[in-house]
């Protein structure tokens, strides 16, 4: 007789086992030591099954499992190419279970916050919040009580405020027409780089000279006429405000040296004729009359704007032919003062107009002097700031808005004094 296998100690799906014991007293260890291995193994065979095919082959149709074969295989023979070895650990990756995987996602429960809090309030259970605190749901943002989620959190991603049904003035039928403005940059006409003058040249012809040193001297007038017209309008606003305040303070010290004014008799007495002549309670004869006169009044109004509106229909022609003269030279007048306007763009671009808080400068007239002129180009000294030029250029052609150097501010230096209490700590 072949001796009986011994049961392992260890189970064939790695479930921990005890079959060994050879002592059976009592239900309890009868129970610990039963053998089941052959179950555990037809039940991990189903398993494998699941995971392979996603159902077991016994539950599975026929259908599913054979499949009648009435055309046969058109093309011919392969060949057997070299299967690719993989490493054991890439196999065991490559392996994918047929079983759908469990949805991560909790479900809904169905008791809504609202009764379960209330149910946890009537059974009187703690409710814990981080760090395993006891948390009071009743008074939300105190201590480390739970907040509630409020109503935007919960609609958030659900309203779209572009879409047609939040906005109707989105929708294709509706559109917002762009302000027809003209920008004036497409009416500027200067070039980036304008042509210098020729008198500029180091050896300049005399009439050229002469004309750019007449625009370099109107240029600086102009700009000491203004500097000049700025002084004295502030030196006109000083003056005043000073005789201003000479004049407030003599008239205190005269009062305060003199007392308070003494009253004019004159001035009581209007005072008091006023304070009697304050209007009386009129009659019901006074009422009636001045009833009269203002309906008199009114039916005259009317009869005058009934003639006036008969004789009217007679000169409408007339007006008309006003009104359309007069509406007429209203738009010649705006034509010729847009067009005066790009032709001022197209020459000189946007010098001399205000754009934010400055005004776009003009210029720089870069021109020497007859001593100063070299007549060759090997003494010839620079003139003019390249960089001033093409900044002013660009201000001028529309294409950035204008600004004035800031000059750096000298830090004030803040010195520090320790107080004599503070020194002494005792």
């Amino acid at each position: 007789m072949k001796p009986k296998k011994k049961p392992s100690a260890v189970s064939i799906v790695g479930a921990p086992a005890q079959h060994n014991q050879s002592s059976r007293k009592g239900k309890k260890a009868w129970r610990k030591n039963v053998d089941i291995e052959d179950l555990e193994e037809k039940l991990e065979g189903l398993r494998e099954e699941e995971r392979t095919f996603g159902l077991a082959l016994q539950k599975t149709t026929d259908d599913g499992l054979f499949i009648v074969d009435t055309k046969g295989d058109d093309k011919g023979m392969k060949l057997s190419t070299p299967t690719t070895k993989y490493l054991m650990s890439h196999q065991i990756i490559s392996q994918r279970s047929a079983v759908p995987a469990v949805h991560g996602r909790p479900r809904k429960s169905p008791v809504r916050p609202r009764d379960k809090e209330r149910l946890l309030r009537i059974a009187r259970k703690d409710r814990r919040g981080p760090l395993n605190s006891i948390v009071d749901p009743s008074q939300p943002g105190a201590g480390s009580a739970l907040l509630e989620v409020s109503e935007a959190v919960k609609k958030s991603g659900k309203y779209d405020m572009w879409s047609a049904e939040a906005n109707p003035m989105l929708d294709d039928e509706v559109k917002v027409k762009a302000p027809d403005v003209p920008h004036p940059r497409k009416a500027i006409a200067l070039p980036a780089v304008p042509a210098p003058h020729a008198g500029t040249s180091y050896n300049p012809p005399e009439a050229a000279h002469t004309a750019l040193l007449r625009t370099a001297h109107e240029s600086e007038l102009r700009r000491v006429r203004e500097a000049e017209t700025l002084e004295a309008t502030k030196a006109r606003i000083l003056a005043a405000r000073r005789a201003d305040d000479d004049s407030g303070r003599r008239r205190g010290a005269r009062h305060s040296r003199n007392g308070p004014e003494p009253h004019d008799p004159a001035d009581l007495d209007g005072a008091r004729a006023a304070k009697s002549t304050a209007p009386k309670r009129k009659t019901k004869r006074q009422r009636r009359k001045a009833e009269r006169l203002r309906a008199e009044r009114h039916a005259l109004l009317e009869r005058t704007l009934r003639k006036r509106l008969h004789a009217s229909v007679d000169t409408v022609k007339t007006a008309r032919k006003v009104a359309d003269k007069a509406l007429a030279a209203r738009v010649q007048a705006a034509s010729e003062r847009r067009a005066k306007q790009e032709a001022r763009l197209a020459q000189g671009g946007l010098v001399g107009q205000k754009l934010g808080k400055h005004l776009v400068r003009e210029g720089e007239v870069d021109v020497q002097l007859g001593e100063e002129l070299s007549e060759s180009l090997r003494g010839l000294q620079p003139e003019g700031n390249l960089f001033r030029d093409r900044f002013l250029s660009m201000q001028q052609r529309a294409l950035i808005e204008p600004r004035v150097p800031v000059l750096p501010r000298k830090r004030k230096q803040t010195v520090e004094y320790e107080k004599h209490a503070w020194k002494r700590f005792v």
